[in-house]
């Protein structure tokens, strides 16, 4: 059977590449994605360093994560829309400078705020990476090779979840936390000659489409004050002003919080951009999100699974490396080490998606992924303790490893398993930003989970703590939250009963964390219910000539 011309063109990399070829460019394409993935968990293990470095506050802590995380988010469905356009190669190539050349502003960041600025910065390359990797996958790759491609692709993911932190925690011991940025530079070098060498350029072949500048505004403002809402409700005040903000010399005037204003903006902008994304469909214009996909039910069910579960699974990841250094007191190394343990599960479920993958559906093995993680993170929220040890806690990092590694890469497949390949960056960009904004949504509302927590418990333990006024108490609170727990071996000198308060306040808020992570989780499962099963799948023997998805129901 003869491809015609038309997919000849919009598939490249499938038509003129050899196989060899091919796998060589999976393996950079997977570097790359290993790079973005990397940096966003290789920062956890060297937060107390920054805590110490820069002074940076609890807030700003969760900013260092969202800022990266927030524009990562918000910009995927712009950049599978342009790599579409332009070049999915081109794109990859561009984003892994920006990536690099972020990094080294990151490294040499003087303050909170130029770390801040640069994460920014960092989560637009990182933007422009991770959909065209899905999407060269997708165009290049058929039949089982395509299902083995994504297993990788998914491996990759889940393994360096706990690569990154083992990674940062021998740099931020022995060299700086400066170098888990510098050694992105490196990376994107071996990563660009490698994309150049084995990695044919892909695009769409139809008529080019022109960018929805008004539906990347709109999602970009929804997603922002979402977050913004979430992380600073704490500080400014959920219903009234308790703390006014302040930009420049403007000072917000009402005794009404900025929050439920930050809420209804999100309320508003989203709306807006469902509506303007219809109009557009309806008169015929490229819309930013490709709602004509969300009538393939493995697409629109699998991309709610996907948020929910990214909510659950990425925000633990945010006060684990904290409790583990300032609760049990291990340094950023002997952290990385702990969390290692969830890289050895997801290479084991790897193996695992392998030998069952011809014989379980991927449904299912998303499900058995799901299950395991609520497993993990239930058990993690039991044995967390100020007196509980690594081998308490590894065990069930390492379940949670499997279920991340099985969920992750399945997941992936069955999002994108009906999507015709010409709608490939615009399906991936809708993939990869609902599990965006699931990890941004689960860094915000876990992480103020963990520090409010913390803060209510603490404040209720220093009162039975004899001889501490309540200005003094005020304080101590403030300083353990506002330092993301960094304060509290300091305070250990001062009072070894205030600093045991504190370690067991903070344990207390970690717990709270991982139990609302594994509800985020069953929600997840529960999600996935509405994904319809399907038997394994079995290649015909002229599936590389036919590929999978064109054609199907859009």
């Amino acid at each position: 059977m003869s491809i015609p011309a038309s997919d000849r063109a919009a598939r490249p990399a499938e038509a003129t590449g050899s196989p060899r070829r091919r796998w060589a460019g999976l393996v950079f394409i997977s570097v790359a994605v290993a790079l973005i993935i990397v940096d966003s968990t290789i920062i956890n293990v060297a937060i107390p360093s920054i805590v110490d470095d820069l002074a940076i506050t609890s807030t700003q802590v969760q900013w260092v994560q969202e800022s990266y995380t927030l524009v990562f988010a918000a910009l995927l469905l712009v950049f599978g829309t342009l790599a579409d356009r332009y070049g999915r190669r081109r794109i990859l190539l561009l984003g892994v400078v920006v990536f690099a050349a972020a990094s080294v502003l990151a490294a040499f960041s003087g303050s909170g705020d130029l770390l801040i600025g640069a994460r920014l910065v960092q989560g637009v390359g990182g933007a422009m990476v991770l959909p065209t990797t899905l999407s060269l996958i997708n165009a290049t790759f058929r039949g089982r090779d395509r299902g083995i491609a994504f297993a990788i692709w998914g491996s990759t993911i889940g393994g360096m979840v706990a690569v990154g932190p083992l990674l940062g925690g021998w740099l931020t011991t022995y060299f700086s936390w400066r170098w888990a940025f510098g050694i992105n530079v490196p990376l994107g070098i071996i990563i660009v000659i490698g994309v150049l060498t084995f990695v044919v350029e892909s695009r769409d072949a139809g008529e080019p489409r022109r960018v929805d500048v008004v539906g990347a505004v709109l999602s970009v403002i929804t997603s922002a004050s979402l977050v913004f809402g979430l992380i600073e409700g704490r500080s400014y005040g959920w219903w009234l002003t308790n703390k006014a903000m302040v930009v420049g010399d403007w000072t917000w005037p009402f005794e009404l919080s900025p929050i439920p204003f930050a809420f209804a903006i999100t309320l508003v902008a989203g709306a807006a951009f469902v509506a303007w994304g219809l109009h557009r469909q309806r008169t015929g214009r490229t819309t930013l999100l490709a709602f004509s996909l969300f009538r393939i039910a493995s697409f629109r069910n699998g991309n709610i699974a996907a948020m929910i579960v990214s909510l659950g699974e990425f925000g633990i990841i945010l006060s684990l490396p904290l409790w583990l250094q300032n609760v049990l007191g291990y340094d950023a190394l002997q952290t990385g080490f702990v969390l290692l343990a969830l890289a050895l599960g997801s290479f084991v479920a790897s193996g695992l998606a392998g030998a069952f993958g011809n014989k379980v559906s991927p449904e299912t093995i998303v499900r058995l992924g799901i299950v395991a993680e609520i497993i993990g993170v239930t058990g993690l929220g039991v044995v967390i303790s100020k007196d509980a040890t690594w081998l308490s806690v590894v065990p069930f990092l390492f379940v949670y490893g499997i279920g991340v590694g099985l969920a992750t890469a399945q997941l992936t497949g069955v999002v994108l398993k009906d999507v015709p390949v010409e709608k490939s960056g615009q399906g991936s960009g809708t993939s990869s930003t609902a599990r965006q904004i699931g990890s941004a949504l689960g860094i915000a509302v876990l992480g103020t989970v963990l520090f409010t927590s913390v803060g209510a418990s603490l404040d209720a333990k220093l009162a039975d703590v004899p001889g501490i006024p309540a200005v003094a108490q005020s304080q101590i609170v403030d300083a353990v939250v506002d330092s993301a727990g960094a304060a509290i071996p300091a305070l250990e000198a001062r009072s070894p009963a205030i600093a045991d308060a504190a370690r067991d306040a903070f344990s207390e808020g970690t717990r709270y964390s991982a139990f609302a992570a594994a509800g985020f989780l069953v929600l997840g499962f529960l999600a996935t219910l509405r994904l319809s099963g399907t038997a394994p799948h079995r290649v015909p023997r002229e599936a590389d000539a036919a590929p999978a998805g064109v054609g199907g129901s859009a």
